[in-house]
């Protein structure tokens, strides 16, 4: 028992030394966005529902810069493990070049699609027209937002953590103070409104990913670019980025039929999901996302280096970890929903609803608690189809079938959004917990790791 509980804190050590970083990188994220989003909310509801519907399409490059990123975290922690660094600079040189090239058509369809885009939705008229004039501009630095999530992730997989909670920190510093000072016309500033929230996000996200490129470029890390000449490479990195990002995809698309249905019952209730959504991620989002990137590092790195029955109890342990953490957090959602709700709006009806969703997603951390550090331990092991599975049935069977049928068939109203809500993320745990418990994720870590290490390019 004491080995046990001695092999457990030494895991939680490691797990808290990764996740400090990532930790505090997701907390400026997330704190980011819940200043534009209060910095929008000085302006109207009408504003607040038009930043949360454009935040729809532009999840599009942060998906495929997340899922690019699982690949290059995957081979980048593995052959960190085995000591590959030629494969490793290499595999990650890819990973940047395949984001760089997919974010150029996404910025093309931003400008030229934005405000049809939000008309699809079925808002509103006003709606429409400062949300597409926000998502022109976020999408417009789609490119340098990929390469900046690839970077990250790619400098993460070999256990540096601080490089890219420097770089982000850096700036989201300059989208904070770029959305007040221009959404609000502080001092010499110009009072550009919803127009200087999207600036100030399109200039951060172009910073964010010039500065990891250098950072990579430099001996200021133990990554460096590498010349591709190995099609075992690109073909892992295509064949593990792919689910995951369709995973993200499917959750990111599914949001536009369930924005469509909150709308259905006013703007002021899709003006609170959004809020609600915000409250969490605010929270608990530092949190499970730095749990989730710390089990990918550490399960990819055990088994990179022949251990996989370390990597198991690793993912196990951090998984209890998460659990109790995000538990407490979750509680903080419950206990204080109107007061967290009540920073981003005074206006009552929205604020009610605000509150309600907040509660909702506070009874949900329980199942991120194991769902976030069991998808990244497979992800560390190259399995991200389990993930996307998981994600892809929860959320076309009970965010949007059991939220509609329960909440519109069945005449329940919100009552049946909010059970749609926390059921899709229980669904999620069950699928990745079987895929731990019983998959043959570090037979597929095992099966890679040999492929590139008898192809030389």
């Amino acid at each position: 028992m004491a080995e046990f509980g001695g092999r457990v804190r030494s895991v939680w050590r490691r797990t808290l030394s990764l996740s400090w970083p990532i930790a505090i990188q997701q907390t400026f994220n997330t704190l980011m966005r819940t200043v534009d989003l209060v910095v929008t909310g000085l302006f109207s509801p009408a504003a607040v529902a038009a930043v949360g519907l454009a935040d729809l399409y532009a999840q599009v490059p942060l998906r495929i810069g997340l899922g690019l990123g699982s690949g290059a975290i995957a081979l980048s922690s593995q052959d960190t493990g085995r000591g590959a660094e030629a494969t490793r600079d290499r595999a990650i040189t890819q990973a940047l070049l395949i984001g760089f090239a997919a974010g150029i058509p996404v910025t093309i369809v931003g400008l030229t699609l934005s405000e049809p885009l939000i008309a699809l939705l079925g808002a509103e008229p006003d709606v429409v027209e400062i949300g597409g004039r926000y998502l022109a501009l976020v999408l417009a630095a789609a490119p340098m937002r990929i390469v900046g999530l690839v970077g990250a992730r790619s400098l993460q997989g070999t256990g540096d953590t601080r490089t890219p909670m420097l770089v982000n920190v850096g700036a989201n510093a300059i989208n904070i103070a770029a959305t007040i000072g221009l959404g609000l016309g502080l001092g010499v500033l110009p009072e550009l409104g919803i127009v200087g929230v999207g600036l100030g996000t399109a200039i951060s996200r172009t910073v964010e990913g010039g500065a990891i490129t250098v950072a990579i470029a430099t001996e200021r890390t133990d990554l460096s670019f590498g010349r591709p000449r190995s099609f075992t490479i690109t073909r892992q990195l295509v064949a593990v980025s792919l689910p995951n990002v369709a995973e993200g995809m499917s959750t990111s698309l599914a949001n536009f039929p369930f924005n469509a249905l909150l709308l259905t019952f006013g703007t002021d209730v899709t003006a609170a999901y959004h809020i609600g959504r915000r409250s969490y991620q605010q929270v608990s989002g530092p949190l499970y996302r730095s749990y989730s990137v710390a089990a990918s590092i550490v399960v990819g790195q055990e088994l990179g280096d022949g251990r996989p029955d370390d990597a198991r109890f690793s993912g196990l342990a951090m998984t209890a970890l998460s659990v109790l953490t995000l538990g407490l957090a979750g509680g903080i959602l419950i206990v204080d929903a109107s007061r967290i709700a009540g920073l981003f709006t005074d206006d009552p009806a929205t604020l009610e609803y605000a509150a309600t969703f907040t509660r909702v997603f506070g009874v949900s951390m329980f199942w991120f608690g194991f769902f976030f550090p069991l998808s990244g331990s497979l992800r560390g092991a190259g399995d991200t189809r389990t993930p996307f599975y998981a994600r892809l049935t929860g959320t076309v069977g009970f965010l949007l079938g059991c939220s509609y049928l329960v909440g519109v068939t069945f005449g329940y109203g919100l009552p049946g959004v909010y059970a749609g809500i926390i059921l899709n993320y229980a669904w999620w745990t069950v699928v990745v917990g079987a895929g731990f418990l019983w998959g043959d994720w570090a037979d597929t870590a095992a099966t890679m790791m040999s492929e590139r290490a008898s192809d030389t390019g």
